[in-house]
């Protein structure tokens, strides 16, 4: 599926590199505001402007009006990710049969430890509940703010074919593809 636009936060693809304290760390911290030591600046990654105070993202700065730009609609002020779409993504799309924690958490496009802390996250932020046996549920917040950040990156409300897993498994696309058909009445 073609993609409209890239102007999201994104995950670095080295977290690999760091151990388990550092990633939640650095996960933790993230869009906390951040003050340049004195005589120094830090860059805005949007807009390269010098500023003294930034919003931090795994290393990387953003004035506070970048920052707010590269929200997404509907996210509440959360930073959407395309690990978030895929996320959200699934679990809207297998919303019939709703899926275990643990596959969803392995198919977000990222490291299962980081895929852990994603769904811990948009889980408390409203945005999917979690039965007591592990199953996945969106909720309404959870629907708006996957349409919105699927407006972002392909212009249009989200389709399963925008998931990472749609992609990469033709089985898991077929059985997607095969779930939407609908018998003829005639």
């Amino acid at each position: 599926m073609q993609r409209k636009s890239e102007f999201i936060f994104r995950y670095p693809p080295n977290l690999q590199e760091l151990d388990l304290a550092t990633m939640v760390s650095m996960y933790r911290d993230r869009g906390e505001p951040r003050r340049a030591a004195p005589g120094k600046y830090l860059a805005c990654a949007v807009t390269h402007k010098l500023l003294k105070n930034a919003k931090w993202w795994f290393g990387i700065y953003y004035s506070q009006q970048a920052w707010d730009s590269l929200l997404t609609k509907n996210s509440d002020g959360y930073p959407l990710t395309e690990a978030e779409l895929n996320a959200l993504g699934l679990i809207y799309t297998l919303a019939d049969d709703p899926p275990q924690r643990e596959f969803v958490e392995k198919n977000l496009g990222v490291l299962s430890k980081l895929g852990y802390l994603i769904i811990n996250d948009i889980r408390q932020f409203g945005f999917l509940e979690e039965s007591e046996h592990g199953f996945l549920t969106l909720t309404a917040s959870g629907e708006r703010a996957l349409h919105g950040i699927a407006r972002r990156l392909y212009g249009k409300r989200f389709v399963p074919e925008m998931l990472a897993l749609y992609q990469q498994d033709p089985s898991f696309a077929r059985s997607i593809s095969s779930s939407d058909d609908q018998p003829t009445l005639f």
